[in-house]
């Protein structure tokens, strides 16, 4: 949206007397922002919300949706609803609001699961006169100067903080930044400065991860089937008609879908292995792998590539051999 609109997000859901309703703004950790306890409810209750939002907040008391009014380019984020009932779930919703002097932010965002790896691309060559900056939620955390002698990321750079300890890479030839291993932790805005003798240009990129069980992200990553069976590794995406997916059985490529052109097994090492056994959703691109064998055991892995995000992740898949129990009765009767 632009500056100055307003905005609802909404849950999709009636309230109920015993049901807690808290909404959430990621920064540096999740700021909660507002909340609704049976027939009461709380707004910016301490001073970081207030100083940000300024009575730009409202409930709606009958659905818990959050209201946003007046917005700015500085409520761009992740927005974090959880419900807690019977039952626990969390929403997510990504912001992004543009500025009325510049309408192109270059801002792009993506959804991602916790343990994927995102890479952030610049689009760019570094040069020697050049600075890159990388700042996470208004927080410097990597950074390429000159001839790159001065390149620190997260702690070593004088604003870092430990969050990323030892998970972000910076690609010395494009300044692009990778972040492994990622966590919810990590969800936010991010955004690269690319500073010369004669300009400043900006690019944001706003991260949401999912806020999954560790016991539901498990049982997403890792299958375990029986020998003859069929299963599917879900992507848990709708894919953009732009979006490059590719799929890797041991670093061996096996599957790429690409708006609605797809392809599967063009090696001949792939067909011999999986002989018509892959299909792809091409709604989500997930990958389901029919009638199964003890030698697709082994690692899967997804790389979903838009126009300045890469996202990776990996699935792990064990076969077990059906046994058999075989009875046999001897008679010594003669």
């Amino acid at each position: 949206m632009m500056e100055g609109e307003s905005i609802t997000l909404n849950i999709d859901v009636e309230t109920k007397q015993q049901e807690d309703i808290r909404w959430y703004f990621t920064l540096v950790n999740d700021i909660l922002i507002a909340e609704i306890t049976g027939d009461q409810s709380k707004i910016c209750t301490d001073v970081q919300c207030k100083e940000r939002f300024r009575d730009r907040l409202k409930l709606d008391h009958q659905t818990g949706s959050l209201i946003i009014t007046n917005t700015r380019n500085t409520d761009s984020g992740v927005y974090k609803l959880k419900l807690n009932s019977s039952r626990s779930s969390t929403k997510i919703f990504i912001v992004t609001v543009h500025s009325f002097f510049s309408v192109d932010t270059n801002e792009e965002s993506a959804f991602v699961m916790e343990g994927d790896s995102v890479i952030l691309h610049t689009d760019a060559e570094t040069k020697q006169q050049e600075k890159i900056r990388w700042y996470c939620n208004g927080i410097r955390i990597a950074q390429i100067t000159g001839d790159l002698s001065n390149i620190c990321t997260d702690v070593q750079c004088n604003e870092g903080t430990e969050r990323f300890r030892d998970r972000l890479k910076l690609d010395h030839q494009t300044g692009s930044l990778t972040i492994t291993n990622i966590r919810t932790t990590d969800s936010g805005e991010y955004q690269l400065r690319i500073i010369t003798s004669s300009n400043i240009s900006t690019k944001g990129f706003i991260l949401a991860v999912y806020d999954f069980p560790v016991v539901e992200v498990d049982e997403i990553k890792r299958k375990s089937v029986m020998e003859g069976e069929s299963v599917t590794l879900d992507t848990r995406v709708i894919k953009s008609p732009n979006d490059l997916m590719t799929w890797y059985f041991n670093d061996t490529l096996i599957a790429e879908i690409t708006g609605d052109q797809s392809k599967i097994c063009t090696d001949v090492q792939c067909e011999e292995r999986f002989r018509d056994r892959l299909k792809l959703d091409h709604q989500t691109g997930s990958l389901i792998i029919t009638n199964i064998t003890n030698t697709d055991s082994g690692e899967y892995k997804l790389q979903i590539n838009s126009s300045r995000i890469s996202i990776r992740r990996s699935f792990s898949v064990s076969v077990s051999i059906k046994s058999f129990s075989v009875n046999v009765t001897v008679d010594y009767a003669k």
